[in-house]
């Protein structure tokens, strides 16, 4: 590592703890997984800004604080199973395998899940599956998990999603506010513990309506 991307590095974090972003161990994730190495190469120089990018198929990458703070919010621990709705870039799947037991990553464009792919495996992490699917379906399968992270914004109460937790498990996505435009993080339980209400998180932006289909490319 040079000394520029060292500096680089440095300034991010602080960039990350002066927006509320102070768990240790997702600031350690956050550094040893730059989002330039996740990102379109045209985008090298500005990745480390906290801006959404675009990246292919008409999609978007949130600004890394938005990321980081639905990862906050998840409170992911070491045993914990996750799975993500809405791989991206894989930016936010290697942030999670690095705390997480494993991740499983839907993404139902095939060439972004092609891409972020390539890139997880080019980063060395073995932890982490991708797959090519619609994850308004992926219920279906049975399978549960620990936390549940949904990158694209939502109409609570979010059952397709909310039945992919297991008991006690917890599910963060975006929802749509009050006014125009506001968007903000939610976390949601599986309800067996209560009755599973919505859980202001903080605000966020940048984020698209999630769209059912699967699709090869836009």
């Amino acid at each position: 590592m040079t000394v520029a991307e060292s500096e680089e590095r440095a300034q991010f974090t602080l960039a990350m703890r002066a927006r509320g972003i102070n768990d240790l161990k997702l600031l350690r994730a956050l550094e040893r997984a730059p989002r330039a190495l996740f990102m379109p190469p045209r985008f090298a120089d500005i990745s480390a800004r906290d801006i959404a990018l675009p990246i292919g198929c008409g999609q978007t990458s949130p600004p890394p604080s938005i990321v980081a703070a639905m990862i906050a919010s998840l409170d992911v621990q070491p045993a914990h199973s996750v799975c993500e709705i809405g791989t991206g870039t894989g930016y936010c799947a290697a942030l999670l395998a690095q705390l997480a037991n494993n991740v499983v990553s839907l993404e139902r464009f095939q060439t972004l899940a092609l891409e972020a792919s390539a890139r997880i495996k080019a980063f060395g992490l073995a932890n982490v599956a991708v797959h090519w699917a619609d994850g308004f379906d992926h219920h279906a399968s049975g399978d549960r998990y620990d936390r549940v992270i949904v990158h694209g914004l939502i109409e609570p109460p979010a059952e397709v999603f909310r039945r992919l937790i297991r008991p006690g498990g917890v599910l963060v996505a975006v929802v749509a506010g009050p006014e125009r435009g506001e968007q903000h993080i939610v976390r949601l339980t599986d309800g067996t513990s209560g009755a599973g209400e919505a859980q202001d998180m903080g605000p966020a932006h940048a984020m698209r309506p999630l769209e059912r289909g699967l699709a090869r490319a836009l």
